[in-house]
């Protein structure tokens, strides 16, 4: 009576562990579109076998634990090409917008400098002419127009990096809590020797994210909890407890802090990855170059035209005017490319003749300032204006085409590698159906087992009595 006891009781946990394993299968099948969900399956152990007489005799079987497929290796590589595809991220849009701005068409600094340069050219054939006179002035003003217009657009383009990088900061401070919020949830679940096996994936899914935007890098401290921190070593999460990113504005920029523990400390650009790193990398070294060189060839540019012009002498023998205003030494908070504008205002005022008596022939110092575009060369690299600014504009085209070329190389490699992630922890649903016709069938024969030991059971009880 006793063996078939101790058969009935294995035959119940035969019963209840293949009845747990299909729910795990059902659960698995239920998450096979879940975003990051990580396989399940049950770990089963037999029961220790007990002494019975002269023989071990088992106790059936049970579910040790619920694992889930997981793989640090892939994991940590994902996470890697994940930073890297969103550095290049960050700097996509705004290179989308440099290209149009430093556009290589026929309407852009370089078409107004030729053609400012083009007008005093026209003049040497008429130095005494208004109309002509009117027409440098004219080529002067829309000069100083498109200066001011790529210096307006480019800070339209910092301006809305400024905006984005306010909008991203409060999502990632609700993603740097949640982590805290799991981990401390992890840690209660698996302190009483169960697995969080749907919190772990929630918690990886979200480092991913994290990963993308601001380049995160992960351990586990002694505790078992994970803890996150920026690529400086600055810390964003130390196990149940979060720190929070906050903006400053500084000037017309804005930059980050981070608050931790009641300490404030500034993020810099070395302490950043992922998306935020190519935003404030175009926004502090690339368009802050672009912007000095504009404002070195303003400066330049106006310098050369206005020695020239302050030689010279106007059609009523006036001498020492300057042709721009003077940009060499401007205000503090004042910007030399958007203060490019005229000095003069009337078409007498513009010195063509190189002496006093300014005779109706003579365009001595209009010819000097026409061969400017040629003859001057800008100090700091030695080209002439055209070939400066195509300088600019090519550096644009080289790094948007480098941008592209790398943002496509990344996406790919992190598309392959979140396939590889998936074919090791995703949900196969023909895997999925062979393990459901495996635990049926056990489940099955579980029951026609107990079933049979329970027809014993009435025989034996029969005879008794």
């Amino acid at each position: 009576m006793t063996s078939l006891l101790n058969a009935l009781n294995a035959g119940k946990t035969s019963l209840l562990t293949n009845q747990k394993s299909i729910e795990i299968v059902g659960n698995n099948i239920a998450n096979v579109n879940t975003e990051g969900y990580s396989r399940q399956r049950a770990e089963l152990m037999q029961i220790p076998a007990v002494n019975f007489g002269d023989f071990f005799v088992g106790q059936g079987v049970t579910v040790s634990d619920v694992s889930r497929d997981y793989s640090v290796f892939i994991n940590r590589q994902l996470q890697d090409k994940t930073i890297e595809y969103g550095e290049e991220t960050g700097k996509s849009s705004s290179l989308s917008e440099l290209e149009r701005i430093f556009s290589v068409s026929e309407d852009n600094l370089a078409s107004q400098i030729n053609d400012f340069f083009d007008a005093w050219q026209e003049l040497t054939a008429n130095p005494s002419g208004e109309v002509e006179r009117d027409v440098v002035l004219q080529r002067g003003q829309l000069l100083g127009e498109a200066f001011a217009s790529i210096t307006n657009e480019l800070d339209t383009v910092v301006s809305n990096m400024n905006t984005e990088i306010i909008g991203e900061v409060e999502y990632l401070n609700e993603k740097i809590t949640e982590i805290a919020k799991l981990n401390d949830r992890i840690q209660l679940v698996e302190i009483s020797g169960q697995t969080a096996n749907a919190a772990r994936d929630q918690r990886d899914l979200i480092i991913q994210d994290l990963s993308e935007t601001l380049g995160v890098q992960t351990y586990t401290d002694n505790r078992g909890m994970l803890c996150v921190q920026l690529p400086g070593g600055k810390p964003l999460v130390q196990g149940n407890l979060a720190s929070t990113i906050k903006t400053v504005t500084v000037g017309t920029n804005v930059n980050l802090q981070l608050e931790t523990t009641g300490v404030t400390m500034d993020i810099g650009l070395e302490n950043l990855g992922g998306k935020f790193k190519g935003m404030f990398e175009m926004r502090d070294v690339f368009i802050s170059d672009l912007r000095d060189d504009l404002n070195t060839l303003a400066i330049d540019l106006t310098s050369a035209v206005n020695t020239e012009h302050a030689t010279g002498y106007g059609s009523d023998g006036v001498t020492g005017r300057l042709f721009f205003n003077d940009i060499t030494a401007l205000p503090a908070g004042e910007v030399a490319s958007r203060n490019v504008k005229l000095a003069i205002s009337d078409a007498s005022e513009v010195a063509a003749a190189g002496n006093p008596t300014a005779a109706p022939g003579d365009n001595e110092n209009a010819l000097k300032i026409a061969q400017l575009e040629v003859t001057h060369h800008v100090a700091t690299t030695g080209d002439t204006f055209d070939n400066f600014f195509a300088k600019m504009v090519a550096n644009v085209g080289i790094e948007a085409a480098r941008n592209d070329l790398a943002l496509s190389g990344a996406e790919d490699a992190a598309l392959q590698l979140q396939n590889l992630r998936d074919g090791f922890s995703g949900v196969s649903l023909e895997e999925e159906m062979i393990d459901l016709i495996q635990f049926q069938r056990g489940f099955e024969s579980s029951a026609k087992f107990l079933s049979t030991v329970d027809e014993m059971m009435n025989a034996l009880l029969q005879l008794k009595g």
